[in-house]
């Protein structure tokens, strides 16, 4: 179980940074930024969140 983050949906709302800020930052660009594609499990519960409030659909979880 992994995620993947597509740059080119991305729309830079930030949502992801704010529901789950271990997990997700932004870049220069302020496009979605993995800080990492295999969070704790802590933290899913937060990925879920993100991907949920995503409004670009530019955050899945796979192999789930």
């Amino acid at each position: 179980v992994h995620i993947t983050a597509d740059k080119g949906r991305c729309v830079g709302a930030a949502q992801c940074v704010l529901a789950a800020p271990a997990v997700f930052d932004q870049d220069e660009e302020g496009l979605v930024a993995p800080v990492t594609v295999d969070p704790a499990g802590a933290d899913w519960p937060a990925v879920r969140q993100a991907v949920h409030l995503c409004p670009s659909s530019a955050i899945r979880i796979d192999g789930e």
